[in-house]
């Protein structure tokens, strides 16, 4: 187990991202077929910025992500991403702006996660908070026909969140990439072709 985990990290320090988490983005992409050239996304939950940079070299000059995270990264970004520390619940006039300057979105996508406490119900809880806030601002931000990818901790209360996507969607999937960790809880809800209803 721990050589399977150190592969994901020594590939990420070989080729210059700041966490072995692009690849599961890398898989989500090959798996549905996310990104494209000239897109427009959207990353919430992006520090350190290896989603943002494994996005940037889909998207191509033509472009754009915005990532936002409550942290702060010191992560270099090309010019085609614009990063600005935000809290997704409670989200500055200067974000908002910028959400409506640039929208609506191609792709919205969130690796958000809670802090972890230890206790399995509450991080699930707080997971599922984190993940239907990124939810609710996919219906607001997005194309009609655009992707939504977001992680969440596996627990008894999915259906609050996997109920609504499937409603705003034509096709919602589920999926958990090699290289998430064999003991990690999260996975990844993917809605494709959004739809106002």
């Amino acid at each position: 187990m721990k050589e399977y985990r150190d592969h994901y990290f020594r590939k990420a320090k070989e080729e210059h991202y700041p966490a072995r988490s692009v690849y599961k983005l890398k898989e989500l992409d090959v798996k549905f077929r996310l990104l494209r050239p000239g897109m427009l996304v959207l990353d919430l939950g992006a520090a350190p910025g290896s989603w943002s940079l494994g996005a940037t070299e889909k998207v191509g000059n033509k472009g754009l992500v915005l990532a936002c995270d409550i942290q702060a990264t010191s992560t270099t970004f090309p010019p085609q991403v614009i990063f600005m520390r935000e809290d997704v619940f409670n989200r500055s006039a200067a974000f908002e702006a910028c959400l409506r300057e640039l929208g609506p979105f191609d792709l919205i996508m969130s690796d958000m996660a809670p802090s972890t406490t230890g206790s399995r119900f509450t991080d699930q809880t707080r997971s599922l908070e984190l993940a239907t806030e990124a939810f609710s601002l996919a219906t607001t931000r997005l194309k009609q026909g655009g992707a939504f990818v977001v992680k969440i901790f596996m627990g008894p209360d999915i259906q609050d969140l996997l109920a609504p996507m499937r409603r705003a969607f034509d096709t919602v999937k589920i999926f958990k990439p090699k290289s998430s960790r064999a003991e990690s809880k999260e996975t990844f809800f993917v809605g494709l072709d959004f739809f106002q209803e």
